[in-house]
């Protein structure tokens, strides 16, 4: 009698254990982004942007995007620089060049469903060479209607347009 309750607790055991560990949880989903930004019309060197996924607590968890391919600058970018000085992850694929005064340009990004209306936020950092540095040239909760929407800057960006692509 002891030998199968021992057994039958053994088999519901492993059971349970396959059932918990012998499958892999699925991604999450993720969706692509056209992300279009205009800029102020401002004179001097072209605009660093840092695109940066926030996590509800208001840490970095990522970078989305950068414009500016010369890292030398980077610095610039100072709070951002402060995450992925540390980090330093491979950002190669998702660099692009400055933005001049005035000029706009559109960058393509990936964010994962599941950040979105979950309180994940999207920040846009602005750096230009001997001038200013805006934190939070841009910054809004993503959302389904923000992910849709124009959003607009406090700094050297005049609005950022987001659209599913």
């Amino acid at each position: 009698m002891k030998k199968t309750l021992a057994f039958k607790t053994f088999i519901m055991l492993a059971v349970v254990l396959f059932i918990s560990f012998g499958f892999k949880s699925k991604p999450s989903a993720s969706a692509s982004y056209k992300c279009m930004i205009q800029m102020t019309n401002y004179t001097g060197e072209g605009a660093y942007i840092a695109i940066s996924l926030l996590n509800p607590n208001g840490e970095y968890e990522k970078t989305l995007y950068v414009q500016g391919d010369d890292d030398e600058w980077y610095s610039d970018i100072t709070n951002w620089w402060q995450f992925h000085g540390k980090v330093r992850a491979d950002i190669d694929a998702i660099t692009g060049a400055t933005i001049s005064g005035g000029g706009r340009t559109i960058s393509i990004i990936q964010l994962e469903d599941d950040k979105i209306d979950a309180g994940y936020k999207i920040r846009f950092e602005s750096a230009v060479e001997d001038q200013e540095y805006y934190k939070d040239d841009v910054e809004f909760e993503l959302t389904s209607a923000s992910v849709k929407s124009k959003v607009e800057g406090h700094g050297f960006i005049r609005y950022v347009r987001m659209m599913p692509q």
